[in-house]
This record gives C-alpha cells, sequence and structure tokens, in this order.
C-alpha cells in the first residue's frame, strides 16, 4: 500500500483560517460507507442521522497554551517549544525550534525568567526533554506564558483561545484539538441526549504524530507515535450496552475511534483501561467496535486520511474528496464536517 495512493489536491484557498461564528453553522458532507452516496448538509442537522440507543463518544481532552516563545540564556536566541508530553519531575518532551541551537545543557527563558527550561536529553527522532524551573504553579505560568499551537497551515491569529476547544474539554494534555468536536455547542449535545442518543467520554492526549503527513513510501513501515488514552468504567459500559442492544456506537473524531479500538477486546467489548496506544489504523483494519464516524477533512497522505479509508474505502473516501474540494467545503481542523454513516 502506497503512501502517494492517499494523495489529492487541495486549493490553498479551501483551508479555513478562521472558526465560525456558529460552532454548528460548518457545513456536512454525510457519507454512506457502504453505497457511497453522498448528501450535503449544515452540521446542526446531524440530529435527522442520529438514532435513540445510539451512543456517541466524544473525547474530552483539553488543549493545552503548548506553544512557547523565549530565548537563549547565553546568547539571546529566540527559541520556539511546544510542549507534546509531560513525563514527571517537571520534565517534558519538546519540538524545539530552531533545533541546532538546543544542545544538551543550553536554558531558555520564559516571561523574562518566570519559567526556566533546561534542556537535558536529545531523543532519537530529534526531540527534546527539557525540565522547568518555576515558582509557583506550572499550569498558571504556562496559561500566562503559552499560546494555543495551531496547526502550521492556520497562519491567522487565534482571538479567543477558546475557539481551539471543544465546548466539553476537560482534561489538559493535548498538544492539538480533536477538531471533529468543535462543531459542537452545548446546545446541540443537549438536544443530541434528549433524543435518546447516549453519550460516553472517553480521553485521549492529542500529539503532534498524529498529523503529521507519512514519510515513507509504504505506508505499512510508518511509526505511529504513541498517546496517552484512558477510558473510564462507567463510559467503558455505556459503549458496550449499546453495542450488545444492537445499536449504533458513533465516535467524534479519529482521537475517539481510536481510543475505543485500542480499548477493546475481540469481541468488541471495551474494558476500562488507561496507557499509551500506537494504534494505527489503514485499510485492511477491522473496526472491532465503531460504526460509524463524525470527522473533519484531513491532510493528504495522513495516517488520518488512511483510517477514515479503512472505514468507508479508499475510493468512497477519495471521491467524497474529491466532491468537498469542487463543492469547495473548508478543510483541515477550523472547516467542514464529514459523517461517514452506515446502512444498519
Amino acid at each position: 500500500m502506497k503512501t502517494k495512493d492517499f494523495d489529492f489536491y487541495l486549493p490553498e484557498e479551501l483551508i479555513a483560517q478562521d472558526p465560525l461564528e456558529d460552532r454548528s453553522s460548518s457545513r456536512l458532507l454525510v457519507l454512506n460507507k457502504e453505497t457511497g452516496d453522498i448528501e450535503h448538509q449544515v452540521f446542526h442537522n446531524i440530529t435527522q442521522y442520529l438514532r435513540k440507543g445510539d451512543c456517541l463518544v466524544i473525547n474530552n481532552t483539553k488543549v493545552i497554551p503548548a506553544r512557547l516563545i523565549g530565548e537563549k540564556e547565553d546568547t539571546g536566541a529566540k527559541i520556539e517549544l511546544l510542549l507534546l508530553k509531560r513525563k514527571e519531575n517537571d520534565i517534558w518532551e519538546t519540538l524545539v525550534k530552531p533545533g541546532k541551537k538546543a544542545r544538551v545543557g543550553s536554558r531558555v527563558v520564559f516571561g523574562n525568567g518566570l519559567l526556566i527550561g533546561e534542556i537535558v536529553e536529545v531523543l532519537e527522532e530529534g526531540n527534546r526533554l527539557i525540565q522547568f524551573h518555576y515558582e509557583g504553579i506550572f499550569e498558571e505560568i504556562l496559561d500566562q506564558l503559552g499560546q494555543m499551537p495551531l496547526p502550521p497551515y492556520i497562519t491567522h491569529q487565534l482571538e479567543d483561545k477558546n475557539r481551539y476547544q471543544t465546548v466539553y474539554a476537560k482534561y489538559e494534555g493535548s498538544a492539538a484539538a480533536p477538531t471533529a468536536g468543535l462543531h459542537f455547542t452545548k446546545e446541540l449535545l443537549q438536544q443530541i441526549e434528549e433524543m435518546g442518543v447516549v453519550v460516553a467520554n472517553v480521553t485521549l492526549h492529542v500529539g503532534l504524530g498524529t498529523f503529521r503527513p507519512v514519510k515513507v513510501d509504504d505506508v505499512l513501515n510508518h511509526h505511529m507515535h504513541s498517546e496517552f488514552y484512558q477510558v473510564e468504567p462507567e463510559e467503558a459500559k455505556k459503549i458496550n450496552e449499546a453495542k450488545k442492544q444492537g445499536n449504533r456506537v458513533i465516535c467524534v473524531g479519529t482521537t475517539s475511534c481510536r481510543t475505543i479500538e485500542s480499548a477493546s477486546d475481540e469481541n468488541g467489548m471495551v474494558k476500562a483501561s488507561s496507557g499509551n496506544t500506537e494504534i494505527f489504523i489503514y485499510p485492511g483494519y477491522k473496526f472491532k467496535v465503531l460504526d460509524a464516524l463524525i470527522t473533519n477533512f484531513h491532510l493528504p497522505e495522513s495516517t488520518l486520511l488512511m483510517l477514515v479509508s479503512a472505514l468507508a474505502g479508499k475510493e468512497h473516501i477519495m471521491h467524497a474528496y474529491d466532491t468537498a474540494v469542487k463543492e469547495k467545503y473548508r478543510f483541515f481542523s477550523f472547516g467542514d464536517a464529514m459523517f461517514i454513516n452506515t446502512n444498519d
């Protein structure tokens, strides 16, 4: 399976730069995964496709303001950090730019000394382990100094930090938003629950590896970065009850999908668990739990495009993407949504 098979042409003007004022007013492309049939909708009409007894699985991770701009203590050179993963003793795995200047022992100063980072190790893929020194509460300092880590294809300044959070974000730890969830308002979620749809919460802290294009020619040679996930017993029970009763499990976003597929056994039952997952879903994968998926439009040659192709078939997905381009849908994080639906 070749990476180039998942490429498609996207005009730059279709990359959404700003969130819509009303989260739920984005467009929704509804794709039947069995037939490939396509409908065009508005996102708040997702209720027309949901049924009593369905289980909607959402990822309640919260994005941290993980982008820090500082300067080297000895030279004053500008250094940019992206916090990727919290380790122990105030040590974080980070992405550092420019990396050449970030040698072991280097110290970086942020906010006139409110926060100081010391590089303690350079990892295999070039990421740095940095130990932070500060007085007070790290999260409060980060909130004061950090910026939202918007993807590089978004060049506009984000006026309101909350627009890169879902309305149900709860547990801090993500370096990127689970963007399919950005379309939901509290009112829409309430309406969905009043219909008799069960909402289950899971947590997966999104790392940047999820979004990176695959760099190898052969898909099977790609290595996924690990991400932390957690499924609580009562949430696992909601998902399993829906499966037992023959109802659909519908994930909001590829992160929720990867969480429940990682936490399930061979019989499709989700286990209450936590840990790190490197699950890589591509065509040929047999889904154990997931029936349908609400998702955004993904980058060419990305693992996320491969995941949706595993669910609906590559031909259906590539045709849907071609249609979305022709119909001028908005792509990526602040863009429009797709519902990969099922006949069941």
